[in-house]
């Protein structure tokens, strides 16, 4: 760990600062919206907007400068043209796009962006990557915070408890726990999982190191029945969240498309990261980045499946597997992935070039004698050529190995930092 902190000294960024309380109240709004389209096409569509009571994020690092994910949201001061807040996302649709249904079927997503509530007028605006990685806008809308058409009540209710409290929400990476498939008398389970999800999160590196600068809180929000959909077996539960396993038909994609309602649940506690936890014991789960995470908790992999799908939604790691028929062209190999951990050689000196021993060949053969080595070997992002990954395996390649690499370690280092710095 003494060189992954020497080099993370290099790697951090200086963040622009803007001045909470000139622009904003200590809550949330929230904006939703739906994504529209096929494989070629995508039309966003706005729904509402909502005030939600608390804000979980940072007072400090409002604008990012980190630049991942797929979206990109920037807020205006709607008076000067200061951008006030932004903040890099992905989400479910631009996944779908990559799929084989996406080429003969046109459908709606929900979609959502939360911000701090503005104490005056503003103009929202979402950008997304084109095929060559350049943003383009896609959205823009203009809120004044005094219309009576923002919603204030708060749609459900639910109690919330901490599990990990390291102090104050603005200074601290916010994570809440969602419950999925858990009933009214399974709250007890769902407590002890949440104990059992600090536990697993917090025995790797780098997050064992932080652990002072995480709180962690529950949502108290049962379902009516315990479990989830497993639409290949016929299994239909009615769950909280509508979760499913088979998401785009992959078996232990487990995800669910009712964004609005996860938001809804998310609200009852101050938080920069959702993660749901399901009561199944099957293997799955699923995440994207700055969207949410979601594990099985009951599976003999489940600390693993929790720790490498977490390393998706906070810091956008891609995974470092390839031979998935899942998506297609999703890291076309002309163009340099955003994801910290994915080279295609275009632009590798924005990447791990720097932490790569001198001699250390690139492309970097699969062979013993670099088995431990940071390097650059093929096969990623789901595909066996034309991508390339940091080290021969880690956590986010397969679960033979039980550790994050290097690479992956700054990453989410530099993540934590920007939220709690």
């Amino acid at each position: 760990m003494k060189r992954l902190f020497i080099v993370f000294l290099f790697a951090t960024s200086v963040y622009a600062q803007i001045e909470f309380n000139k622009y904003f109240l200590p809550k949330t709004l929230r904006l939703d919206y739906y994504h529209n389209g096929d494989k070629n096409t995508e039309v966003v569509s706005f729904d509402k907007l909502i005030e939600e009571p608390y804000w979980g994020g940072s007072y400090k690092n409002l604008v990012d400068t980190l630049k991942y994910g797929n979206y990109y949201l920037h807020v205006y001061d709607d008076s000067t043209g200061t951008e006030i807040y932004s903040r890099g996302f992905s989400d479910l649709f631009q996944e779908w796009q990559t799929t084989e249904e996406a080429k003969h079927v046109f459908r709606s997503m929900q979609g959502s962006v939360v911000m701090p509530f503005p104490k005056n007028k503003i103009r929202i605006q979402i950008d997304r990557r084109n095929r060559k990685n350049i943003f383009e806008k896609k959205f823009e809308y203009t809120v004044d915070p005094k219309s009576y058409f923002i919603i204030k009540e708060q749609k459900v209710k639910y109690p919330s408890f901490r599990v990990l409290y390291s102090g104050l929400s603005e200074k601290k990476l916010d994570i809440v726990i969602v419950p999925e498939g858990y009933t009214k008398e399974e709250m007890s389970k769902f407590k002890e999982d949440c104990k059992k999800f600090v536990g697993y999160l917090f025995s790797y590196s780098p997050f064992k190191e932080f652990k002072n600068k995480f709180n962690i809180w529950g949502i108290e929000a049962p379902s009516i029945e315990d479990g989830t959909d497993i639409p290949g077996e016929n299994v239909w539960k009615n769950t909280l969240l509508n979760s499913h396993f088979y998401t785009f038909g992959s078996e232990r994609y487990l995800m669910t498309t009712d964004y609005f309602l996860v938001r809804d649940v998310a609200s009852n506690a101050p938080y920069d990261q959702i993660f749901i936890l399901v009561n199944t014991s099957k293997y799955g789960g699923g995440a994207v980045y700055n969207y949410y995470t979601l594990s099985a908790i009951d599976n003999r992999l489940s600390k693993q499946i929790i720790v490498h799908e977490f390393g998706h939604g906070l810091a956008g790691l891609a995974d470092e597997y390839g031979n998935d028929n899942t998506y297609q062209d999703m890291y076309p190999t002309d163009v340099e992935p955003w994801e910290p951990n994915l080279t295609t050689l275009v632009n590798f000196s924005s990447k791990w070039e720097k932490l790569i021993k001198p001699g250390t060949p690139i492309p970097t053969p699969p062979t013993e004698k670099y088995k431990n080595t940071i390097g650059v070997f093929e096969g990623g992002g789901y595909v066996e050529k034309g991508v390339y990954r940091p080290t021969l395996n880690s956590i986010m390649n397969s679960f033979s190995s039980n550790e994050f690499n290097e690479v992956c370690k700054l990453a989410i280092i530099k993540i934590i930092d920007f939220y709690t710095n």
